[in-house]
């Protein structure tokens, strides 16, 4: 089972080089990001230690949020050897989430 992890601009290239990574960026003010928050669990939980599931408060990593032109809250993406695979914004649900990233 495994755990959702939180990012910055210091961990961040070094979690998502490799392998698949999803990474939710969100801000502490943000309802749907609030409401998101759960399925994300769900998903890290369903998909184990083979992925890395992320989140990035925007509010704490601007410079991340700019240089992935996250416009709006949330916003998904999907990392597939550090390049950007799949993106959505807004409310997920968990198995279009889980399917990205079998797809990925």
């Amino acid at each position: 089972m495994s755990e959702v992890k939180h990012l910055n601009a210091d961990n961040f290239d070094e979690a998502t080089s490799s392998g698949v990574a999803l990474v939710d960026f969100w801000a502490e003010w943000c309802g749907p990001c609030k409401m998101l928050g759960p399925i994300i669990e769900q998903v890290a939980q369903e998909v184990g230690d083979e992925v890395v599931v992320a989140k990035v408060d925007v509010d704490k990593a601007q410079q991340l949020a700019a240089k992935f032109n996250v416009r709006n809250l949330p916003t998904i993406l999907i990392f597939k050897d550090g390049e950007v695979v799949n993106q959505f914004m807004g409310m997920q649900d968990k198995q279009k989430l889980v399917d990205a990233i079998k797809n990925a």
